[in-house]
């Protein structure tokens, strides 16, 4: 499978997106304004505990309380994917692995304690982000997990001879009351790049004990690193054939951290010099849109509905301008094995998380759903998150839940309309600060105009003369262009139009 990763910047925005034969699959946002918080770790202070809830609320210094499930106290599930020892390869160690701690809430927590916890959901509309006291310092080869005392060698590593020796090796630098992690990209990795990446994560370790002795709590100790970084540090593997960026500041300091941790695919990684973006140029701002639409059309002329409610995704399959050649439990065949590949793909690229019912078209025998069954899941393997699915139901539904980390696509591309209270959805203002960025470069690469005036809404115009004077000052350094900007009452929020000075029109609609 051809696999590669594309990353286009822009005032509104940096985007990665990460394509598996030449489709999209995952992809990711990072916004000027919005502070990502997986990953980081907190000195908290316990607010509430709720015995009925079998959890508690802690103040991180977040507007809203993290919330503290006691199963995430002491909770071991992580580890069942390394092995421990040279002779547990094939299994997870039971003396390792063990249950959750039993919490007594009345004797181990009291309002006010300090308590130390890593973030691992995003906050989510009214709920605050979901954190655990199981904290890991990640790097890019391995991981420290401090209050513990073990080395764990990831299981995806194949060759038991590869695992003896990253296990020599972390013996002999594991730092005393902290367990130590090699992840899958250690793998061939010489002893030089493995020490160099240990002393950046004890660097980050020191620092995480420094703080947490010296401030007081609500602090975070620990700041994980920006999405594009973590995103190269977690998916940047030996399996992508590509990754092309089109900013020359990111490309430089990608290439300097692939050089030092990944120097066997330093020739993997390289920067987009054409005219447009390179989102344009592989076709991936085109799949974009398309996922941002209810309706989704596939190959065959069938189509699936998506709709978004506050409890639950639903989706509904269609056969839409299908026309098939066989009986009619065939032909619902083809379409739901077809369905099952692009359902799956469309939950890792809307990043949709919680409960989703799929209505399948109906199909009367049981080894036909079952087959769909099974190519359902065989897809979803190769999804990230972790997913839970059931069998059809007797109303020929299939449920299941998807792990949510962070906000959805859709809830990070556009933001509720005051028109309709939030009924419908509009591109957020850096989303149109993005589009407008992508329109100039695609207009430079047919046009040689010098001078363009941008009308927006007064509120999207607001927004920029207030918040983006420097970012729209380097979109036109870029481009060898003046942008004016106008306010137009008559304009939509998420739009805008462009005027030629030297055409003396619109042109908007010409590119």
């Amino acid at each position: 499978m051809l696999k590669e990763i594309f990353i286009n910047v822009t005032a509104g925005s940096t985007r990665i997106a990460i394509t598996e034969n030449k489709e999209l699959v995952e992809l990711f946002f990072e916004l000027p304004d919005h502070q990502r918080m997986v990953g980081n770790i907190y000195k908290g202070k316990i607010q509430n505990i709720l015995p009925g809830m079998q959890a508690t609320f802690v103040d991180i210094g977040h507007e809203l309380n993290a919330f503290l499930p006691f199963s995430e106290i002491g909770n071991s599930e992580f580890m069942s994917n390394l092995s421990f020892d040279d002779e547990d390869d094939e299994s997870p160690s039971p003396r390792k692995k063990g249950k959750p701690k039993e919490i007594n809430p009345a004797k181990d927590f009291k309002i006010g304690d300090d308590i130390l916890v890593q973030v691992i959901k995003e906050p989510y509309g009214e709920k605050g982000p979901r954190v655990t006291t199981n904290i890991s310092i990640p790097g890019s080869l391995m991981v420290v997990v401090p209050n513990n005392n073990y080395i764990g060698i990831s299981r995806k590593i194949d060759d038991k001879y590869e695992k003896r020796r990253l296990r020599s090796f972390a013996k002999e630098i594991k730092p005393a009351g902290a367990g130590l992690i090699l992840r899958t990209i250690a793998e061939g990795k010489d002893d030089k790049i493995l020490q160099h990446d240990f002393k950046l994560v004890m660097e980050n370790y020191r620092t995480l004990n420094h703080r947490v002795k010296n401030r007081t709590a609500p602090i975070i100790v620990y700041e994980d690193y920006e999405t594009v970084d973590q995103v190269i540090r977690d998916l940047f593997t030996s399996d992508i054939s590509k990754m092309e960026i089109d900013d020359k500041t990111l490309y430089k300091r990608l290439y300097s951290y692939v050089k030092t941790v990944s120097p066997d695919q330093i020739s993997c990684i390289s920067q987009f010099k054409s005219k447009g973006t390179v989102f344009d140029n592989y076709n991936i701002e085109t799949q974009i849109e398309k996922c941002l639409k209810q309706k989704v059309w596939m190959k065959s002329g069938a189509h699936l509905v998506i709709e978004q409610t506050e409890a639950m995704l639903v989706i509904d399959i269609n056969s839409g301008r299908f026309i098939g050649k066989k009986d009619h439990e065939q032909n619902s065949m083809a379409i739901n094995l077809e369905s099952a590949k692009e359902i799956a793909r469309q939950l890792r690229i809307r990043d949709t998380g919680g409960l989703i019912v799929i209505d399948f078209i109906d199909l009367l025998q049981a080894k036909n759903r079952k087959k769909v069954y099974d190519e359902f899941r065989k897809h979803l393997k190769r999804d990230r998150a972790k997913v839970s699915v059931s069998e059809f139901s007797n109303f020929g539904l299939l449920e299941m839940t998807r792990q949510r980390i962070r906000a959805s696509l859709m809830a990070t591309l556009s933001e509720e309309c005051e028109l309709c209270s939030g009924v419908g959805r509009i591109a957020s203002k850096d989303t149109v600060i993005t589009s407008i960025e992508n329109w100039v470069k695609r207009f430079k690469k047919k046009a040689n105009d010098k001078r363009l005036v941008i009308h927006l809404h007064p509120t999207l115009y607001n927004y920029i003369k207030e918040n983006k004077p420097k970012l729209i000052n380097k979109m036109m350094w870029n481009n060898w262009l003046y942008l004016e900007f106008e306010e137009d009452n008559t304009i939509l929020r998420d739009k805008f139009k462009v005027y030629s000075k030297k055409r003396k029109n619109f042109i908007t609609e010409n590119i």
